[in-house]
């Protein structure tokens, strides 16, 4: 097993306009093609900011999945202190520096699921495609709401999607990953073409609106995931169910 490794692109300690510069420096670095191939794990991250305010306790979670069985393997839970203002399309540079001590502390991932947006920004450097920058991993921007860009409403059945244009450009797909709820934004985060995206983001989906690692790795910020049984304490499980 090798845990994550973290390259250091630039420092922390920016501006807002030092930040967004930093977006766009970095945004050409981006790998906008490709399919990981061969997945055994999956990755999901997320912080949960515990008070309001600048400076603001954090807890930050990363959770590393089975794939396909999509049955927990880690968690890393560290609380640290958000240092950047909220900022719409500045999300990484508040969240990422909480999500850095818990991301080195498991194994890397085959693919990142990130609750956040990738291309789909208005410098097209969203959450997603820092952190794939940043730990070299095909990445996903798998979002709740949109952030930039038009779409026409995909149909009500699962699976349908739509393209989100900006510009007359697609920077994402609309996504409904079950019948009739509100749909994801999926975006390229790095080293994954969009398409290709679309069809993890459904595979990582349990018939639920989000996609399995996103979704536990949002109870983990929270507090409210248990971490995953000794492998030896759940092969014992096992055997007495097999029994």
């Amino acid at each position: 097993m090798f845990l994550m490794e973290i390259r250091t692109l630039h420092r922390w300690d920016l501006s807002i306009p030092e930040a967004m510069d930093t977006q766009r420096r970095l945004a050409s670095q981006v790998v906008c093609s490709g399919d990981p191939g061969e997945v055994r794990t999956v990755a999901g991250v997320d912080i949960s900011v515990l008070e309001k305010g600048r400076r603001a306790p954090a807890r930050g979670a990363v959770v590393v999945l089975s794939y396909p069985g999509l049955e927990l393997l880690e968690q890393a839970v560290v609380e640290a202190e958000v240092t950047f203002p909220y900022v719409p399309g500045l999300l990484s540079f508040r969240e990422t520096p909480v999500l850095l001590e818990p991301l080195s502390r498991v194994r890397t991932p085959d693919l990142l699921l990130v609750d956040g947006q990738g291309f789909a920004h208005p410098r097209r450097f969203g959450i997603a495609c820092h952190l794939g920058l940043l730990l070299d991993v095909p990445a996903i921007g798998c979002a709740k709401s949109r952030l930039c860009g038009e779409h026409v409403e995909p149909d009500r059945a699962a699976g349908s999607q739509a393209p989100l244009r900006d510009g007359g450009q697609v920077i994402g797909a609309v996504l409904r990953t079950r019948d009739g709820v509100n749909p994801l934004y999926v975006s390229i985060g790095h080293r994954i073409g969009l398409w290709e995206a679309v069809e993890w983001v459904l595979r990582s989906c349990r018939g639920l609106r989000l996609p399995e690692p996103t979704r536990l790795a949002h109870q983990a910020a929270g507090g409210h995931l248990a971490p995953p049984k000794p492998a030896a304490e759940a092969g014992r499980q096992m055997s007495l169910f097999g029994a």
